[in-house]
């Protein structure tokens, strides 16, 4: 892979979102319609689940938001993970002398911009900072109205918030970031499970058997804890942690979840978990889980990506739909994992066919699912725009 067609790539991707101020249409936005939620329709959950999976997820090939009048969100997560990835460049220019495009003066005034407009997104409604989705989300089986916070949502956040305050210094970023830690110990449940427990997906009722965002709160605990010392926050983390360890099966994979209708093993929420138990492994420096994480890092490497033309798969047993979290969640974990250079001819492949699959060739945006037979080129911010965005950063700084 030619260095210069990754920054040429990257810059299409980047002007991109910058034209669009990082605002955009998201995966789960179609009943923020006007004809949805000011009608009777948008009381009926089989409805509201329905045009979700319709526009967003199943059958769309041509973009029906604007004909439906919904408007394009600053999304939190889509934010933070731009944020996170202007972070990762910063580094990138700080220690390298490289010309990927952007200053380091341009980077810095992103990092600010968008730690403010993050700050801005967040929820005042509970004991700390919390972040939701702009939309409402309607599932098989729950409901959250807009706004909601979550604990995936405001894991990425943290994260972001805490990067960027390594750069820039300024307290008000970390001190909103470790508020989320009473958020996540005050108003998240806790489903009793094995000899632990699993931290809801939110204060609401619903999806409270989750895995990854288990882990993800726990991910959050812990480093909160690198900036507090709060010992209740990595014991508690740790409990977290150890729960979904114990999830874990001999091969090495995890299932979604611990609900009837979670059985399913898929490739980012995959990378989330091995994510999460490295950060809680690198701040705690305890090492007990080392041999969990090998094991779900090979796991993730054998049976997600086909070797023959390194085409990204979504679960292990089948390869359709190839989603762009897909194509992006393998640089974020190559990197974080620090296992990049054993396996440089993956990324490299793996980028290649998501350069000449999945990105428009002129305008830079990445598409969000390619199927069998079609493919929904609608461009998504939050989903896929600032997925790949943070992905082409954690490439940056594996290579470079």
């Amino acid at each position: 892979m030619q260095i210069e067609r990754v920054i040429a790539n990257f810059n299409k991707l980047r002007n991109y979102c910058e034209k669009q101020n990082f605002k955009g249409y998201d995966v789960s936005d179609s009943i923020a319609s006007v004809f949805i939620r000011r009608t009777f329709l948008g009381k009926i959950p089989l409805f509201r689940f329905a045009m979700i999976q319709a526009t967003g997820h199943r059958i769309a090939v041509f973009n029906l938001r604007p004909f439906l009048f919904i408007p394009k969100y600053y999304n939190a997560k889509g934010i933070a993970l731009f944020l996170n990835g202007y972070c990762n460049i910063y580094d990138v220019l700080s220690h390298k002398k490289i010309n990927i495009g952007i200053s380091k003066e341009e980077c810095l005034n992103k990092i600010n911009y968008l730690s403010n407009l993050l700050i801005s997104l967040k929820s005042n409604d509970y004991s700390g900072a919390g972040w939701g989705y702009p939309t409402a989300w309607q599932s098989r089986s729950f409901y959250f109205p807009p706004n909601t916070p979550t604990v995936v949502v405001t894991s990425f956040a943290v994260d972001a918030l805490f990067h960027s305050y390594e750069i820039t210094k300024k307290e008000k970023y970390k001190e909103i970031a470790l508020s989320s830690a009473s958020f996540i110990l005050n108003d998240l449940k806790r489903t009793p499970y094995k000899n632990g427990f699993l931290f809801s997906y939110s204060p609401l009722n619903g999806n409270d058997t989750v895995y990854n965002a288990s882990l993800l709160g726990g991910k959050t605990l812990a480093l909160c804890y690198k900036y507090s010392h709060n010992p209740e926050y990595i014991k508690t983390a740790k409990i977290c942690i150890q729960t979904c360890i114990d999830c874990q099966r001999k091969d090495g994979s995890w299932i979604y979840g611990a609900g009837k209708t979670q059985k399913w093993i898929d490739n980012f929420h995959t990378g989330y978990n091995l994510d999460a138990i490295n950060e809680y492994q690198n701040i705690s420096k305890d090492f007990s889980f080392k041999e969990n994480i090998d094991n779900g890092t090979k796991f993730f490497l054998d049976n997600f990506f086909d070797r023959k033309d390194y085409s990204p798969k979504y679960f292990n047993n089948k390869k359709y739909p190839v989603d762009i979290h897909c194509c992006g969640e393998l640089f974020v974990i190559l990197n974080k994992l620090n296992i990049f250079k054993e396996n440089r001819d993956l990324a490299n492949g793996v980028l290649n066919w998501t350069f000449n699959n999945m990105q428009h060739p002129q305008k830079g945006y990445f598409y969000f699912q390619k199927r069998k037979f079609i493919t929904n080129k609608t461009p998504l911010m939050r989903w896929s725009e600032s997925f790949m965005f943070n992905a082409l950063s954690y490439y940056f700084k594996s290579i470079i």
